[in-house]
């Protein structure tokens, strides 16, 4: 029973690229690990830019940076 969590910052992933990656994740398993896609879990979280850093910094800050 695999339980895959992917985590992604919050900049706006739609639905539909969500369902890709949920699709993507179980059918890699499945033909990887020959693991049973009824019982394969996998959930998204979605992090806020201000609690996700990169090399000491806030992704927020990165991405403003980024802007200019």
């Amino acid at each position: 029973m695999p339980y895959v969590n992917i985590k992604i910052t919050k900049e706006g992933a739609t639905s539909e690229q969500k369902a890709a990656l949920i699709n993507g994740v179980t059918q890699l398993l499945h033909d990887v690990l020959n693991k049973d896609p009824a019982t394969t879990f996998v959930v998204i979280d979605e992090v806020d830019t201000d609690n996700w850093g990169i090399a000491g910094e806030q992704v927020t800050v990165i991405r403003e940076r980024e802007q200019t």
